[in-house]
């Protein structure tokens, strides 16, 4: 199977199975002689580990990351060397079993059956490839991008639970880190609760909207026609498991605004050049304008679900199927660190494709 890696220059390479040993990601251009060490990554690693809340899969996995190669140790520091960083994390807590009745099925909006045309095999425990297991190793690789842009503050919230919004106006990065949705709205949290416990307990799903904003990125990352930044996220961000819908700064939204309301006036100031609002987004032709960069993402309702659905077989029989196991009743509250993660990886990798074009810190001349 190809594809599974991304990036130019900073290129991640995905391993592994939901129901493997282990699964892990190989990191290649990460830059020599930067600090990393595993406690870095296990940092973000966590935020994302299963099991831990109501609200999430009840799988007991520790994603607990090994660095096998590409760093060394120097006067008591571990620094990267410039070659292939390969990390691991062992699957420790994998039920087989409780997939073992849909071996001849196909499950209604799973990649089962695009995946089983494709290939002509498929490892239902779980999903194999095409499980959001995979995205620990992405997670995992971003720890080594975050070490690469110092400066840069990448933060993701749940902004929309099924058909419940926040409000903006209530919007708190601290609370992200006090609910178990990563709801900057502690309002919108509460309620979610109680909305969630309702799903969850008919067995149902819910979808979700997710917003990632890195902050403090430089001037001039991208380019104007095939490596636009904006182009790269939204690429970045429908790789992720579920994933449906991708905006960049007013999105959709922006269809309805005039264009006087939609132009990000600009003025000189003692402190340089400054913009009046942010509707693109923080990025401008493909390039990054210096202003938070902020991405949307929509995460469809997750599949498995305890109704049952009308489905077939691999022979092409008619059957109906019930999906048991542990399952996120809302996929897309553990999405946030996976989408803080693509945002990692693919700054890393323009931030070194803008070095090697033009220069370290050009913007700055």
């Amino acid at each position: 199977m190809s594809h599974n890696t991304f990036g130019h220059l900073f290129r991640v390479t995905t391993w592994g199975e939901s129901h493997g040993p282990a699964l892990g990601c190989v990191v290649d251009g990460a830059p020599p002689r930067i600090p990393l060490k595993a406690e870095d990554i296990q940092l973000w690693l966590d935020r994302r580990r299963p099991g831990q809340s109501r609200f999430t899969t009840q799988r007991r996995e520790p994603d607990a990351v090994k660095i096998l190669s590409g760093t060394f140790v120097e006067d008591g520091v571990e620094l990267t060397t410039g070659t292939p960083i390969s990390l691991m994390i062992e699957n420790v807590d994998q039920r087989s079993k409780d997939y073992g009745d849909i071996v001849e099925k196909f499950r209604p909006g799973h990649a089962d059956f695009t995946y089983f045309s494709k290939y002509g095999i498929r490892d239902h425990r779980g999903g194999g490839r095409s499980s959001a297991r995979e995205t620990a190793a992405r997670v995992a690789a971003a720890g080594v991008a975050r070490a690469m842009l110092p400066g840069i503050a990448i933060r993701g919230a749940l902004v929309q639970m099924g058909p419940h919004k926040i409000d903006r106006a209530n919007w708190d990065w601290e609370e992200t880190e006090n609910n178990p949705f990563w709801c900057p709205d502690a309002k919108a949290a509460a309620a979610w609760e109680t909305y969630l416990d309702g799903v969850r307990k008919n067995g149902s799903s819910c979808g979700a909207v997710i917003e990632v904003v890195a902050s403090g990125v430089p001037v001039g990352l991208g380019a104007p026609i095939y490596g636009k930044l904006d182009g790269d996220l939204a690429a970045a961000m429908m790789s992720i498991n579920a994933v449906k819908g991708v905006e960049i700064g007013e999105g959709f939204a922006a269809a309805a605004l005039s264009g006087e309301e939609n132009a990000d006036e600009m003025e000189s100031t003692n402190h340089g050049l400054a913009f009046s609002s942010n509707h693109a987004g923080g990025i401008l032709g493909g390039i990054s304008t210096g202003q938070d960069v902020v991405v949307r993402f929509a995460v469809k309702p997750t599949s498995s679900i305890l109704a049952p659905r009308k489905t077939v077989t691999k022979s092409g029989e008619a059957t109906e199927i019930v999906t048991k196991g542990r399952h996120d009743p809302c996929v897309g509250i553990r999405a946030v660190p996976v989408g803080e993660a693509m945002m990692a990886c693919v700054l890393a990798d323009h931030l070194l494709r803008h070095r090697a074009q033009v220069g370290e810190r050009r913007n700055d001349e």
